[in-house]
């Protein structure tokens, strides 16, 4: 272990007390332990950290630091120590992307066990508000993942059944779900032979806010045709449950393909979980419902007695139509800002998370915690803000406060034993553990850390173009770093207008598109990843074989903080080739201090990996079996590419074997189909590959006379006859 000088925070470490925090209750039957499948040994510092990590879980330490360099295996730690404990544990990601590439990896390593994804099922959210300066109100709009909201039914059912259970989370998960009291409650078994009537059934699935629809079957619905239900679950994708009724008994339960509607198994029992977090027991919402309208009552007295009318009659309005819905059937829109109400809670007590749908005993780990710990303090009063403005003119009651993420220090009293992850840890990371932490820096593959580059800004466009086209004929991958989402976008589009496979990454794409983007781009689909800051917090490509980050201008704001630098430049230590490339107008020192740091560490890491045995042999040892099984490219032409086993040549693209072929013609004249074969190669290289030298000539706009060299980006010229003046655009 290592210390560094610690800080005093202002941040209070001081437990609170919440006696009225629900946990899930032991399991029965503990079921199957962990089972790490890989096919390579911990090496480098792997061994130690995970001795010394192992050490400190059982001897009871609250927290712990894992101070991992880019590269070193740091999931494939926390891997081990997750399989070593038996406990469920929760890994913490800061963005969506990250949870999604830590879900894959936890996936190839725990096939047998249940590795789930839970993150905000929203693929557009724009949060209820009001703007008291203009009187502009701003209605709630959002757009729900059925995906991922399956995703996050299947966690927490996973979570009620069995403790080999790995749950990979982005923030969000601080954000009040359903009690797990209801949710338990709500949930109950069915058996075949058991008593019960076809009518008593049916209400409980509707109870349990399961929709009827005879027509279109799909996840979270039912149907009814005589004296046989389908049901599709609320945790499933492709699987749904048929129970046939003999007068008041379930004659027999299966399970069948939604789709086809074959059958796949007999089933004895099964459970049957809601299709909501939020569904609620009768009792609990007739007592919840009188609550409102006491609140509501005191509400509009204030209101009358302060002469404000208009808003009295506001609340009054959207008040008791809440009502009316709740009472009619059980649910409303905005139903999460009387979740108060639905679980008993007093006003400023914490809602219920995930985390109580956790056992004490578990594990959590938070990835990237130097960006992870700061989200968790900040959600809180973004959320009170928004939430006081709508409460204090007549849009919503006061307790919609209370459905309101966690604050730090409640987020402090629920979390487990905790090991903090982290390239650069942050301050307060580093206070928990008195300035101690456990480092991991000799890289399993022997890699040392990448070369940096310092360039001038002067003509960085048309030196970007060329270093993607040099690594695109190696076959390495480059990611490129921008300031702004309408940059990598332009950049993107002027890219491609050159000749190179390239897509763009930020915020802005939806979640699952995310997955898909950074797979392709492992697979090889395309060669240059454009984005901003997803680029730099955490995001991991173990199977480009050969990539490198460049980054066109930086501004001084952008390179003032050593951390920044620190985590822009680590990304290509995954790579014996990679370097990082850095354009600035100006000298900054942390742009500076941080090359020399760098070719510091590699002098000393080359030692340290000598003595460790560490060699290249390994390059490959973090390849994704969750993900290659899946692969699915976007497009059909590039699907042979990057699909090859660690360790074997890859596969002669279709160009290149029409080439062979060829060849072999030419030099023996009586095989016939030379011609053919020639015709051929012209065809894939013009239309299919779309290879520079045939593309950039169907490109529109480029080849036009004297201006063959030049390009346009963001309205100026670059290259040969630009000379920097502003261009004009046209068909845009």
């Amino acid at each position: 272990m290592q210390a560094m000088p610690s800080k005093n925070l202002a941040v209070s470490t001081v437990p609170l007390h919440m006696p009225y925090i629900q946990r899930r209750p032991t399991l029965e039957v503990s079921g199957k332990p962990f089972k790490l499948v890989s096919d390579y040994m911990p090496a480098g510092d792997q061994p130690e950290a995970i001795r010394q990590l192992i050490g400190g879980v059982s001897n009871g330490e609250r927290d712990q630091v894992l101070l991992g360099v880019t590269g070193s295996g740091k999931t494939f730690t926390m891997a081990n120590v997750i399989a070593s404990q038996g406990r469920p544990a929760l890994v913490m990601a800061p963005n969506k992307t990250l949870a999604a590439q830590l879900w894959s990896e936890m996936k190839g390593f725990f096939p047998e066990n249940a590795v789930e994804y839970f993150v905000s099922y929203y693929d557009y959210y724009q949060p209820e508000a009001y703007v008291p300066r203009t009187d502009t109100y701003i209605e709630k709009d959002s757009s729900i993942n059925e995906q991922i909201d399956r995703m996050r039914h299947s966690a927490t059912r996973a979570l009620m059944e069995r403790d080999d259970v790995i749950i990979v989370a982005s923030v969000s998960c601080i954000y009040g779900i359903g009690p797990l009291e209801n949710y338990q409650k709500m949930t109950f078994r069915l058996h075949k032979g058991q008593k019960i009537s076809r009518t008593d059934l049916l209400r409980r699935f509707v109870e349990q806010q399961y929709k009827r629809n005879d027509n279109a079957f799909q996840r979270g619905t039912f149907r009814v045709r005589g004296d046989t239900i389908d049901l599709f679950p609320a945790h499933y994708e492709d699987k749904a449950w048929r129970f046939e009724m003999f007068g008041d008994e379930i004659e027999s339960i299966t399970e069948f393909d939604p789709l086809t509607g074959d059958k796949t198994i007999s089933l004895g029992d099964i459970i049957v979980y809601a299709n909501s977090h939020y569904v609620t027991p009768k009792p609990t919402m007739q007592k919840a419902i009188d609550q409102i309208k006491t609140d509501l009552k005191q509400r509009l007295d204030e209101f009358n007695r302060a002469g404000r009318l208009l808003e009295a009659q506001r609340l009054e309005q959207r008040t008791l139509f809440d009502i009316e819905m709740l009472e009619t059937t059980g649910a409303c829109a905005g139903i999460e800002n009387y979740s108060r109400y639905l679980t008993g809670r007093k006003p400023g007590e914490p809602p219920p998370t995930l985390f109580e749908y956790f056992p004490e005993n578990s594990l959590l780990i938070c990835d990237e915690s130097h960006v992870t710990v700061p989200q968790i303090g900040g959600m809180f009063r973004g959320d009170f803000n928004r939430k006081s403005v709508l409460a204090e003119f007549g849009f919503r009651l006061p307790s919609a406060i209370d459905n309101r993420p966690l604050k730090f220090e409640e987020w402090e009293t629920l979390r487990p034993q905790t090991t903090f992850v982290s390239a650069t840890p942050g301050p307060w990371e580093m206070e928990r553990t008195q300035g101690i932490f456990i480092e991991q820096v000799i890289r399993p593959t022997g890699l040392i850390d990448p070369t940096v580059i310092i360039r001038p800004v002067e003509k960085q466009v048309d030196d970007l173009i060329a270093e993607c086209k040099d690594c695109a004929k190696k076959s390495q991958r480059v990611l490129v770093t921008v300031l702004t989402k309408r940059m990598a976008e332009d950049l993107v589009e002027y890219l491609h207008e050159a000749g190179i496979r390239c897509r763009y990454l930020h915020s802005d794409i939806d979640t699952l598109e995310r997955i898909e983007i950074i797979r392709d781009l492992r697979l090889g689909a395309f060669d240059v990843l454009v984005g901003i800051n997803l680029l730099r917090e955490g995001l991991d490509i173990p199977n480009a074989r050969w990539w490198r980050s460049s980054m066109p201008t930086r501004k001084a704001s952008c390179v003032r903080r050593p951390r920044w630098c620190r985590r822009s430049v680590a990304p290509p230590a995954t790579s014996r080739a990679g370097s990082s490339s850095m354009r600035q107008d100006h000298r900054f020192d942390q742009v500076c201090d941080e090359r020399d740091r760098s070719a510091a560490r590699q002098a000393g890491r080359l030692q340290r990996g000598a003595r460790h045995h560490a060699g290249l042999d390994q390059e490959e040892h973090r390849r994704d079996p969750a993900i290659d099984r899946r692969a699915r490219p976007l497009h059909s032409r590039h699907r042979r590419v990057g699909r090859r086993a660690p360790g074997r040549p890859q596969p002669a693209q279709p160009h290149r074997r029409a080439r062979e072929a060829h060849a072999r013609c030419r030099r023996q004249p009586r095989v016939r189909g030379s011609a053919r074969i020639r015709d051929e190669i012209h065809r894939l290289e013009a239309n299919e590959l779309e290879l520079p030298g045939q593309a950039a000539s169907a490109n529109v706009g480029i080849h036009l006379g004297k201006m063959q060299h030049s390009r346009v980006f963001r309205g100026v010229r670059t290259g040969s006859g630009g000379r920097g003046k502003q261009a004009r655009r046209s068909g845009r």
